[in-house]
């Protein structure tokens, strides 16, 4: 490299004093451009060409690809919380590009309304069908394709607060002496998935928190049997 100062080699003595010591003067605009070096040329369309690349490639990612297939799907239409009883003004349908969908998205508003949301959801987050209490949850939680989600109140509602989605519970069923004779305390549940505790007081005036559990179709119809002669109570896992 040349030392700073010096003429380039190839460069002649007039070339240089042109290209440098009268770059950008003259007395027009049209005379100062006549001044610029040829090199001058090269650099600035090389340095708009990389402009307008970069301002192209933010429109492409911005637009994303105008060729993917859309599809129409159901979104939050405002933060929810979990537990919430899903209304119409809760959601919204909008278009989303097809491959980018998670597996089981709803499309369909009427699905939802009524349903009972499983966990908390930000404005504009997709609804899958895991995000509702329904028989796909129940299967999902249980790995049972015959599951089942049962409704329990806990004899003890200390309890109840420190139950979570997706915690792994032995369902009991407290001893009964309302009879003639008294019942040991028995175990109703193996292995059974929480999907849903209540909040503190709903908007329907429960005053008791009602935990969902999820297990297979016997064990359930014991549970929900068993829920309304004795009081229940779960061992966690």
């Amino acid at each position: 490299m040349a030392p700073l100062g010096t003429i380039p080699p190839g460069i002649s003595p007039l070339r240089k004093t042109r290209s440098f010591a009268d770059l950008g003067r003259g007395g027009s605009l049209r005379a100062a451009v006549g001044n610029r070096p040829s090199w001058a040329d090269g650099l600035l369309a090389r340095r708009v060409l990389a402009a307008a690349l970069t301002a192209l490639a933010v429109v492409l990612l911005l637009r994303g690809d105008p060729g993917s297939e859309r599809t129409e799907v159901v979104v939050a239409g405002r933060d929810l919380p979990p537990g919430h009883l899903l209304e119409a003004d809760d959601l919204r349908s909008t278009p989303h590009e097809a491959r980018t969908l998670p597996t089981g998205a709803v499309d369909d508003i009427a699905i939802l309304v009524g349903a009972t949301l499983t966990g908390a959801m930000r404005t504009g987050e997709v609804f899958t069908d895991l995000r509702i209490v329904g028989p796909r949850l129940a299967a999902v939680a249980t790995g049972a394709r015959d599951a089942r989600i049962v409704p329990i109140r806990l004899a003890d509602t200390a309890v109840a607060e420190i139950l979570r989605a997706g915690d792994r519970v032995d369902v009991i069923g407290a001893e009964d002496q309302s009879g003639p004779g008294t019942r040991p305390a028995r175990l109703l549940a193996i292995d059974a998935a929480v999907v849903l505790v209540s909040s503190p007081a709903d908007r329907r005036g429960t005053p008791e928190r009602v935990v969902l559990v999820a297990m297979d179709a016997e064990h359930a119809t014991a549970v929900a049997a068993a829920s309304l002669r004795t009081a229940l109570t779960v061992v966690f896992h």
